[in-house]
């Protein structure tokens, strides 16, 4: 087994320092490109570019990460999490540096497009790791500091945008650029010293190494209850779903025993409600936004558009320490209602054509940020990994992430002209896709919260084909030992199969 970090808390701390860093990246090279649109030498460099340029230019990432997490489906599970990382990085780089050294928009895009298929296949690799390496009550928190780094890579990008923009020349935009290269060099070095996911190296018949980095992780030994349970629950997940072909591509669209076809659905769906939110439209265009709908000077727009997207990490910090507590269904619902309340208000004062209500659009802006950050920011990507079949996971999170990469390009291309052409009316499309995810999500997902992955399994499968250990916890028995009991239950659960 691989690692450099020893065992216990200082090899988690360089798991989570690999998964926050990869996406502290994430959120800064979706956040940069926003508030450079209305930088001077940008706009000189590529020609004043009108509004479908411009939206293709800056969706052409999204449509780069749609192939990442594609490439994903067929190559993540054979490669593995640390070298599907490795290689997410490798395409990073050479992207990063490719929109630095831009001098053509064809240039540009081409750069662009390479760095999104990196973070495509980084976006689809790295909450599956981490939710494959920690505690089920854990879980969901550890993945909400995950998606807090997006805000926070978000964030940094803007003020740094904002800070550059006061700087002469082509430095104001390629330096902001340049910077994702830091990030990607930091990611390689950690995960080179990272051991691989235990499910992983079950799924390939290494099941004593996989002991061994739940043993090295936990700082637990290998005949410790915990440890044996689950390496048992693994075991017991890997009989079913390997009896049932789900590592077949066609069985991800399989109504089998295992739901696998209605979770894959959910798993997708969940970040297709994300998108449909309308974040992006803030995210990659609240500088323009301010221009174009509010009025503002472009120079005072990105000012504000920075004290906007600030609200996304501090709305985080909520699900960052209590998602576990706050639950699921409840958290996305509540966030789903207060934002298309938001929406609704945006476009009302906007529709007044007026200085005084333009402006006071901008408070629902600053509320829309802190209630998304802290709700449906979170939820969709905690759902993916967790809610899919082990056999599954790798290539149905990739499937799920291919889901905000898919809309995330459509909302990113359409918005400018949107701005542009119907203005306020903008704002009711996503008003009413809100509104719609409420009871959508009462009535399809089941709460994940506190569960193990074994144990989200027994919330699909029928009764008699239920694993019956979850992770963190022991077989129930008639007196016999935890290994001789699960060896018998294997035993039936193989010929149930």
């Amino acid at each position: 087994m691989r690692s450099c970090y020893g065992r216990g808390a200082p090899l988690r701390a360089a798991i989570y320092a690999a998964c926050l860093s990869a996406f502290l990246f994430f959120g800064y090279d979706q956040g940069v490109f926003g508030g450079l649109l209305q930088n001077k030498d940008w706009l000189d460099q590529f020609g004043h570019p009108r509004d479908t340029i411009t939206g293709i230019t800056v969706s052409s990432y999204c449509l780069g990460a749609l192939f990442g997490c594609i490439l994903t489906v067929f190559i993540g599970d054979i490669l593995g999490r640390r070298r599907m990382i490795w290689l997410a990085m490798t395409f990073i780089i050479v992207g990063a540096s490719l929109q630095t050294s831009a001098y053509s928009l064809g240039h540009l895009i081409a750069g662009r497009v390479i760095t999104g298929l990196g973070t495509g296949i980084d976006s689809s690799t790295v909450p599956m790791y981490q939710s494959e390496l920690c505690k089920r009550e854990w879980r969901g928190r550890v993945v909400s500091w995950e998606i807090w780094f997006i805000g926070l890579g978000i964030t940094i990008a803007y003020w740094i945008d904002y800070g550059f923009s006061f700087l002469p020349g082509s430095v104001a935009w390629r330096t902001p650029i340049a910077i994702q290269l830091v990030f990607a060099v930091i990611v390689t070095i950690i995960v080179w010293g990272l051991p691989e996911s235990p499910r992983w190296l079950a799924k390939r018949g290494r099941e004593h190494e996989a002991a061994e980095v739940l043993c090295a992780v936990f700082d637990l030994d290998e005949q410790d209850p915990y440890i044996v349970s689950e390496i048992a629950a693994i075991r017991n997940a890997i009989a079913i779903e390997t009896g049932e072909g789900a590592q077949k591509i066609s069985a991800l669209f399989k109504n089998d025993i295992l739901q696998t076809r209605r979770r894959v659905l959910l798993a997708w769906f969940g970040l297709f409600m994300n998108q449909w939110s309308g974040i992006n439209l803030v995210v990659y265009y609240m500088p323009t936004v301010l221009v174009e709908n509010v009025g503002m000077a472009a120079s005072r727009a990105q000012l504000v558009a920075g004290f906007v997207i600030l609200m996304f990490p501090v709305g985080n910090t909520l699900p960052a320490f209590a998602l576990d507590k706050l639950g699921r269904r409840r958290t996305m619902m509540t966030g789903c209602g207060l934002l298309s309340f938001c929406m609704m208000m945006i476009s009302i004062l906007l529709s007044f054509d007026k200085e005084a209500t333009s402006a006071a659009s901008i408070a629902f802006f600053f509320l829309y940020m802190l209630i998304f950050g802290a709700t449906v920011n979170v939820v969709p990507w905690v759902w993916g990994p967790e809610i899919l079949p082990l056999e599954a996971r790798a290539r149905g999170t990739a499937i799920s992430v291919s889901s905000h990469w898919m809309w995330n390009f459509c909302i990113v291309m359409i918005t400018p002209v949107l701005i542009n052409r119907i203005g306020w009316k903008t704002y009711l499309i996503f008003t009413i896709t809100l509104a719609c995810f409420v009871p959508i999500v009462y009535f399809c997902y089941p709460e994940t919260s506190n569960l193990s992955l074994e144990e989200v399994d027994n919330l699909f499968l029928p009764e008699g084909h239920k694993v019956e250990a979850g992770a963190g916890g022991m077989y129930s028995g008639s007196g016999e030992s935890v290994v001789v009991g699960e060896e018998k239950r294997l035993n039936r659960m193989i010929e149930k199969v």
